[in-house]
């Protein structure tokens, strides 16, 4: 089984393939890694430290809905609405207009 610490920097390293005004899933991440552990995943971003040069509020839930984030839900909307990502009640307006999926 793979380290905590080198998991988490494979989905660091991913999502900073993620363009602005993109965004991309925690399932989405775990399937690029070839894994279904989606959970691993929103905990890795849960834990990153380094939170603009790692934009982990570019991961919402594959439902649309923005979620969790360090800094709170408010401002990870802020963020997205500021990189062009439409941004009603918490969720992403369109999410197939916005979704960044990774090539396998």
């Amino acid at each position: 089984m793979e380290k905590r610490g080198a998991f988490e920097k494979r989905c660091y390293e991913l999502l900073k393939l993620v363009p602005e005004g993109k965004v991309t899933t925690y399932s989405e991440i775990a399937r690029a890694l070839d894994t279904r552990a989606w959970r691993a995943v929103g905990s890795a971003m849960a834990k990153n430290k380094n939170l603009f040069v790692i934009p982990c509020h570019r991961v919402v839930r594959k439902d649309g809905a923005i979620g969790e984030y360090a800094l709170g839900a408010v401002k990870k909307a802020q963020l997205l609405v500021k990189e062009g990502v439409e941004v009603s009640n918490g969720r992403i307006k369109n999410l197939t207009k916005y979704i960044y999926r990774f090539r396998t």
